[in-house]
């Protein structure tokens, strides 16, 4: 089907969609611009009908239950109970290519929808508009999935009980709310970032993204960040935290400095205690693979399943997690880049405990 008579089918949907809709519902969508609203949303990832997201699953024939109302727009829909079935529960397996649509956020349910529980168990309310993004933005791991696993282990003895602990993908929710609802690995004993407030207008998921494009509409960062051209240039936080001995970039510099060196001491430790060199390749679950000949480098070939990091000690575990939940929050030195710069050298604090890391230099939020 071509985009076009998509596009078409689309806004007829939709409008039949959203005409039960108050009228307030319906003046927000902008219904006199359904064509362009369509084609913003066919452009999205939400709207990708070839993504990962929505065709991982395609040879099994349907999406399984646990993934399906991030995954699957009808479970999603049965998710919120606005197909009349009990709200927060998915019964059955999702529906393959049926991506993130106009279904999933115009609905009464959706609109209704204010409060919604993170991954370690935290219920935040008051969201708005913004639940329905923290539903499928929030990760799937925490703190306290971490400290489970490694509970009542030496930190540094390889065990054959555990594994990569994968926080998920798009984590935006969980690292904005920061140590409200623990998203990262927050080490014992220490004080982490709450929920990154900004300014008053850009702090939420649709006041700094266009709802059916996901594009971030930069023109209200720069308008208050004057002599920047690009958002990543910006920083209100001015240490050295990264330790490189320049300040001239933006806090995502600092935040890149600190994720690179947290990656070679994950693989110093890997190498010099656990007893495997470990590689990372991203795209490829579970992203840790074995490097028996210390390349350095993982390739496409080593990256599968069966070469997966099996070495794994609970201080390399909990390092390997945090870097991970900075990998999968590209957008992070905007949406809590505090707490991201706190996991981050933590990791690399314990770390130091038995690999070489020159800590002196580097500065904690």
């Amino acid at each position: 089907m071509n985009l076009a008579r998509r596009t078409v089918q689309l806004v007829a949907a939709l409008s039949l969609a959203l005409a039960p809709l108050p009228a307030a519902a319906q003046e927000l969508t902008g219904l006199t611009g359904l064509t362009e609203l369509v084609e913003k949303w066919l452009a999205s990832p939400h709207g990708d009908y070839g993504s990962l997201s929505f065709t991982y699953w395609n040879e099994e024939g349907e999406v399984p239950v646990a993934c399906a109302h991030c995954h699957s727009e009808p479970s999603f829909v049965a998710w919120l109970g606005a197909d009349g079935s009990e709200p927060g529960v998915v019964e059955h397996p999702g529906a393959i290519n049926s991506p993130i649509g106009c279904a999933s956020c115009h609905t009464s349910a959706a609109h209704d929808l204010d409060a919604v529980t993170f991954p370690s168990g935290v219920t935040v309310d008051g969201l708005g508009w913004n639940a329905v993004c923290s539903v499928c933005h929030q990760g799937r791991q925490s703190t306290d999935h971490v400290a489970r696993a490694v509970e009542g282990k030496d930190l540094d003895a390889v065990s054959s009980e555990l594994s990569f602990l994968n926080i998920h993908y798009g984590v935006a929710a969980a690292v904005m709310h920061g140590a409200e609802t623990r998203g990262g690995f927050q080490y014992p004993g220490r004080d982490y970032a709450g929920r990154f407030r900004h300014v008053a207008g850009a702090d939420t998921c649709v006041a700094c993204h266009d709802a059916h494009s996901t594009q971030v509409e930069v023109d209200g960062c720069l308008s208050c960040h004057r002599g920047v051209e690009d958002i990543r240039a910006i920083r209100t936080r001015h240490g050295d935290f990264d330790g490189d001995g320049d300040i001239s970039g933006g806090i995502h510099a600092e935040i890149m400095g600190l994720q690179r060196q947290l990656y070679a001491a994950i693989q110093a430790y890997a190498t010099e205690v656990a007893g495997m060199p470990i590689g990372y390749f991203d795209g490829r679950f579970p992203y840790f693979f074995a490097d028996p000949e210390a390349t350095g480098e993982i390739t496409a070939e080593q990256a599968i399943f069966p070469n997966r990091y099996q070495n794994w000690t609970p201080r390399l575990l909990q390092a390997a997690y945090n870097y991970q939940v900075a990998k999968k929050d590209p957008g992070g030195y905007v949406h809590n880049p505090t707490y991201l710069l706190q996991l981050l050298h933590d990791s690399l604090e314990s770390l130091s405990e038995q690999v070489e890391i020159d800590m002196g230099r580097l500065r904690r939020p």
